[in-house]
């Protein structure tokens, strides 16, 4: 890439050029579309697999409030509970990571959060399940940028480990499951009683995909307001958890 491409590169994308060159990298960034915000999209946009998308997830480690940084298939979601017993000596836990810390820790958006070039140190990890292939694409400092290389060049470049971090599907589907049945028994449980009770059943994540709690099967506006919520609008939240839940066991 020479010097008047790289210039009109936006600056992140310019960081993770500038650094790609120095370590003699054959592939320099390229910008997609700007349709080409999810895996998904970039995987089309690429002509390649969703699982060759190589997505940075940060996370908050609450004890020292440094970032995490977890670099994984696009078609994996990441255990929070595995990557805890890796980054959380202190069995204090992980935090959720908003833009403005995301922003500040790594320099890039989310979205556009490259594996290379941070602002400050963070805490890097790859998961295994981007060595099912050849060839992946990493995000490279802006939503639409992204850069190839393979997967043991990430390992050479970054110095971060390989760990197994990545939800089990059986596991998923299990601890699902398991949820579906808690929370549809205390609705049982509500419809014949006065009493009005949270659906929380201490699983608090929100998946990556539908925006609902995984154990509530709630919004985070719903889970916000049901604090000061009145006893009818508690009742709708419930009617619409079990409409949710009818259409996951449909």
């Amino acid at each position: 890439m020479c010097g008047s491409e790289l210039v009109s590169l936006p600056d992140g994308v310019q960081k993770v050029a500038k650094l790609l060159q120095v370590k003699e990298h054959p592939h320099a960034p390229i910008m997609l579309s700007d349709a080409a915000r999810t895996a998904q999209q970039a995987a089309d946009a690429l002509g390649v697999g969703v699982g060759q998308i190589a997505k940075s997830v940060v996370f908050r480690r609450k004890s020292d409030d440094a970032a995490v940084l977890v670099v994984t298939s696009g078609d994996q979601r990441v255990d929070e509970k595995k990557l805890e017993v890796l980054v959380c000596p202190d069995g204090q836990r992980l935090g959720r990571a908003d833009a403005e810390f995301v922003k500040t820790k790594t320099g890039f958006s989310i979205g556009g959060v490259s594996p290379l070039a941070h602002a400050t140190p963070v805490v890097l990890l790859i998961d295994q399940s981007l060595f099912r292939f050849d060839q992946i694409w990493a995000a490279a400092g802006h939503p639409n940028a992204v850069f190839q290389l393979a997967p043991f060049e990430l390992e050479w470049m970054t110095g971060a480990p390989v760990v197994d971090v990545a939800v089990r599907s059986v596991e998923e589907k299990s601890a699902l499951q398991n949820a579906i049945t808690i929370v549809a028994a205390r609705a049982r449980e509500i419809r014949a009683t006065a009493e009005i009770s949270s659906p929380c059943i201490s699983v608090c994540r929100m998946h990556a995909v539908t925006g609902l709690c995984e154990g509530c099967f709630r919004t985070t506006g719903e889970i916000a307001a049901w604090g000061s919520a009145s006893d009818d609008a508690k009742r709708m939240t419930w009617a619409r958890i079990e409409e949710r839940i009818a259409a996951l066991q449909a």
